[in-house]
């Protein structure tokens, strides 16, 4: 069973199991931070609501034992002390079954969280966290080598990213075959970071050119990812600097960062020592002989790697289908899943603003969100891999409807002054004072010019000033 075992890559393992563990501590800290007042006893979407409903929409440990925010709090604090654990190597350092116990407890807990999230958790990003955490516990720990066929399996998932999105975007938009969709994408993008201006402002040619670049590293590269060293790990470096040029102009939560690491699982130890000469020598201590572990690990291995292949035959079918679905799970585990990004991408970018009044005055403020745009003077921030999923939320409003259940709700705790809710905003106009009165408006947003920065101090210019909601009173 020698061929089992991948001695060169140990590197690998260290940053596949440690990068999707510090993910996942950004994720339940963002769910530590953001669920109550969003899906809590008393939120916006109360979870107690859906469960005594239709139910979680998978396996959820609320299902089992009931929703409260303390037990909420629980499965949080939980899930980042084991997280916390795997980054700092602890269960790495015992039998090979003790980081694949602890990344097992890890997809459980953040499934139960998932599975009764509804719209607030409904991002591509969240199943593909659980996916990864499933198949990188099956790497084991020092005591045996990275087993073959589960890097083999994280190259899969890989692909899967990076085709799926590349697919997505030549099937869905038009924009992006003639190379025209980086005209605007830079500045209609969900939470735009601080590069983003800067980004949007290029020539018009070097968006022709990303646009390509983008092809290449998502339609053909991937590929590239299943051949023999040194083309995997050559492979492997396009995706990771293309995914940091998406970390540099913009905000998509944990997306681009968990790409970053799940691509290491095609860079051997060879390339990473050649690129990090100060490792050392052999980053194995079975490198000569190569150890896939004792015969019952070798067992769960193999059974792992048939229940992922067969759960990814849905997702293969979904890539070369002409009705390509985008993040969507063929099974209630949430495993083998289909992903993708961006199939269209917006020409303009409409923002929804609330504002409200007091009784005794006749001027209206503005509330303000931490990431998404508002005051046309304020730089946009970079908060990624943290995920804003209010802010996230109110980007898709103008693409629909602001009539949503979401929304109504989030308009009738403003107008109490609910305390949990003004925590999730940068800005509380009234310092805690209930509105006697909230209204909703649209504006269309663009990027200012440099001329225009220059003479206004503003970062966005905003117009088209409209009434979608309003005003409405307590009561």
């Amino acid at each position: 069973m020698d061929w089992l075992a991948a001695p060169d890559y140990w590197m690998a393992r260290e940053i596949l199991q440690r990068g999707v563990a510090a993910l996942f501590i950004v994720a339940f800290a963002s769910t530590l931070n953001q669920f109550r007042p969003l899906l809590g006893d008393h939120g916006l979407l109360p979870a107690p609501r859906l469960l005594a409903g239709s139910g979680a929409r998978g396996p959820s440990l609320f299902t089992r034992w009931g929703y409260s925010d303390r037990k909420l709090t629980a499965v949080c604090w939980v899930g980042i002390v084991v997280a916390a654990a795997l980054v700092a190597g602890l269960p790495q350092a015992g039998p090979a079954w003790v980081p694949l116990a602890a990344f097992l407890l890890l997809w459980g807990l953040y499934q139960s969280i998932v599975n009764i999230g509804q719209v607030f958790y409904g991002f591509g990003w969240e199943m593909l966290l659980l996916e990864a955490g499933f198949t990188v516990g099956l790497l084991g720990s020092h005591q045996v080598d990275p087993p073959r066929t589960i890097l083999l399996l994280t190259v899969w998932l890989v692909f899967r990213l990076e085709f799926g999105a590349g697919m997505i975007k030549w099937r869905g938009d038009p924009a992006w075959r003639d190379l025209t969709a980086l005209y605007f994408h830079h500045e209609t993008q969900p939470m735009p970071g601080p590069l983003s201006r800067r980004a949007h402002l290029a020539p018009r040619w070097w968006h022709r050119c990303e646009a390509a670049g983008n092809h290449v590293a998502q339609l053909a590269v991937p590929f590239l990812l299943f051949v023999p060293q040194p083309v995997a790990s050559i492979a492997a470096a396009i995706v990771i600097i293309t995914q940091l040029w998406l970390v540099a102009s913009g905000n998509f939560a944990w997306l681009n960062w968990i790409t970053i690491v799940l691509a290491c699982c095609a860079v051997n130890d060879a390339a990473f020592r050649t690129v990090l000469p100060f490792l050392p020598p052999e980053a194995s201590a079975t490198a000569v002989s190569p150890d896939p572990g004792p015969v019952w690990w070798i067992v769960l291995v193999l059974a792992a790697t048939v229940l992922l292949v067969v759960a990814g035959i849905p997702a293969l079918r979904n890539l070369f289908s002409r009705r390509q679905l985008m993040n969507a799970s063929f099974n209630r585990w949430q495993l083998g899943n289909a992903y993708g990004a961006f199939g269209s991408v917006t020409r303009e970018r409409v923002e929804v603003v609330i504002e409200g009044t007091l009784e005794d005055e006749g001027g209206w403020r503005e509330y303000e969100f931490r990431g998404k745009p508002g005051d046309p003077r304020r730089r946009p921030r970079q908060f990624a891999p943290y995920h804003l999923r209010l802010d996230w939320m109110m980007w898709f409003l103008p693409l629909g409807s602001v009539h949503q259940r979401w929304f109504h709700a989030l308009l009738s705790k403003l107008l109490v002054a609910d305390r949990a809710v003004l925590d999730l905003l940068r800005v509380d106009p009234f310092d805690g004072t209930p509105p006697a009165r909230v209204r909703v408006l649209t504006y269309q947003y663009r990027f200012a010019t440099d001329a225009e920065r220059r003479a206004e101090g503003c970062y966005w210019i905003r117009s088209g000033r409209r009434l979608a909601i309003g005003p409405v009173e307590r009561g």
